[in-house]
C-alpha cells in the first residue's frame, strides 16, 4: 500500500463511531479530539474523496456544540459584560462523546471554533451535501455568536501555549470561518462581512511589526503557523507582500533543510520539525509556483515515515537538544502515529495531483 492509502486508512482507522478523529492513538495526552486538529484531517479526507468520513467528523462538531450551548451562551452573555474567565469558555479538546478535557495545557482556544466552520464550508464545496448547512444551522450560529463575543480576548494559541495573549493565527482562524459562512447565511451577510472585515483590519494593524505578521501582539517572533492567514484562512492573498516577508522569516528561522520548526523558541521534546509545517510551507510553495520544492518536501516527509506511521515531529535538527530527554521522561516518545500529520501529508499530495 503506498503511504497515501495508508494515511487515508489510518484515519479511517482512527476516526471513533461518534465521528471524532483521535489526535494520537499512541499517545496519551493526544487520545482525544480537537475541532482544529480534526477539521485539516476532516479536509485531507474531503481532498482524497472521502466525504463520508469528513461528515460524520461535521456532525460530531454539530453534536459537541449542541451538548455544550448553554456553556456558550453563558460565556457570550460573561463575555460581553466584562465579567467572563478562564472557566467560562468552552474547552478545546473533548473525548470521542464530546465530554471536555481538562488539563495543564490551556483549554481556552478559539482557532478552533472558527476553523471548523472554514472546514464545513469546505466540505460541501468539494461533496455537494448543501443540505447540511441547513441542518447544522443552529450550532453554526452559535458558533458564530460565540466567536464574535469572544474574538478580542486573550486566548490560547493554536500550540496551547501564550494564554495571556492575542493571537494573529487565531483571529484568521474566525475570520475564516466568518467568510466561509457569510455566503450560507443571507440573511446576516452584512453583519457577517462588517466582523470579519473588523478582525481582519485588526489583524493588519496589531498583528504585524517590520512588514510582517507576527506570533502574538506584543511578541514580534515569527511562527511557522502564520502560513495559514493565507493557507486556508485567506485573511491574505499568498502573495500579498506582508506574507511574502513572513514566509521569507520562516524559511530563515524555521526551516532546516526540509524540515519547519514551530518558532524559535520551541523546547517541545526539543524543539522538533514539524511534518504538518513542512507540509503546509511545501502547499504554500505549490501556490506560489515553487512546485519542484514542494516535490522535495513531499519526499522528505515520506521519509519520515516509520512503522507506526507519521510522528508530530522528528529530532534531525532539535532547537533546544537538553529538553528533549526531560520531556521523553515525562510524557514517552513524541506522539506516533499523528493523525494531523498524515492529514496534512494528504493535502500536498492532493495540491502537487498524486492522489
Amino acid at each position: 500500500m503506498t503511504l497515501i492509502g495508508e494515511s487515508v486508512q489510518l484515519i479511517l482507522q482512527h476516526q471513533a463511531s461518534t465521528g471524532a478523529y483521535m489526535a494520537s492513538p499512541g499517545f496519551a495526552n493526544y487520545q482525544y479530539a480537537w475541532l482544529r486538529d480534526g477539521t485539516f484531517t476532516a479536509y485531507a479526507m474531503n481532498r482524497t474523496g472521502e466525504h463520508e468520513s469528513a461528515r460524520k467528523f461535521y456532525r460530531w462538531c454539530d453534536f459537541v456544540i449542541r451538548k455544550h450551548e448553554a456553556k456558550a451562551r453563558a460565556a457570550i452573555a460573561a463575555a460581553k459584560t466584562g465579567d467572563a474567565d478562564k472557566n467560562h469558555f468552552l474547552h478545546t479538546r473533548f473525548t470521542a462523546e464530546g465530554e471536555e478535557v481538562a488539563g495543564d495545557w490551556g483549554s481556552f482556544q478559539l482557532d478552533g471554533y472558527g476553523t471548523w466552520l472554514w472546514g464545513l464550508a469546505e466540505h460541501v464545496r468539494m461533496s455537494g451535501e448543501h443540505d447540511l448547512i441547513q441542518q447544522l444551522k443552529s450550532s453554526i450560529e452559535l458558533t458564530i455568536d460565540y466567536v464574535a463575543a469572544c474574538w478580542q480576548l486573550p486566548n490560547f494559541d493554536c500550540w496551547e501555549e501564550g494564554g495571556d495573549r492575542i493571537h494573529p493565527v487565531t483571529l484568521g482562524a474566525i475570520y475564516g470561518g466568518i467568510k466561509a459562512m457569510e455566503p450560507f447565511l443571507p440573511e446576516r451577510a452584512f453583519e457577517l462581512a462588517r466582523l470579519a472585515e473588523t478582525i481582519r483590519q485588526f489583524i493588519r494593524e496589531h498583528g504585524t511589526a517590520d512588514g510582517r505578521f507576527i506570533k502574538s501582539v506584543g511578541d514580534q517572533a515569527v511562527d511557522a503557523s502564520l502560513l495559514w492567514l493565507a493557507l486556508p484562512y485567506g485573511v491574505v492573498a499568498v502573495d500579498d507582500p506582508l506574507m511574502q516577508k513572513t514566509v521569507q522569516a520562516i524559511e530563515t528561522e524555521l526551516r532546516a533543510g526540509y524540515g519547519v520548526h514551530r518558532y524559535a523558541a520551541d523546547t517541545y521534546y526539543g524543539g522538533g520539525q514539524w511534518l504538518l509545517l513542512t507540509a503546509w510551507l511545501g502547499w504554500y510553495y505549490v501556490r506560489t509556483g515553487r512546485r519542484e520544492e514542494a516535490e522535495k518536501m513531499l519526499g522528505w516527509i515520506a521519509s519520515q515515515h516509520q512503522p507506526g506511521g507519521f510522528p508530530e515531529q522528528v529530532q534531525e535538527h532539535l532547537l533546544s537538544p537538553g529538553h528533549y530527554g526531560l520531556w521523553v521522561a515525562k510524557e514517552g516518545k513524541p506522539a506516533l502515529p499523528l493523525l494531523w500529520s498524515h492529514a496534512m501529508f494528504l493535502v500536498l499530495a492532493a495540491e502537487l495531483g498524486v492522489c
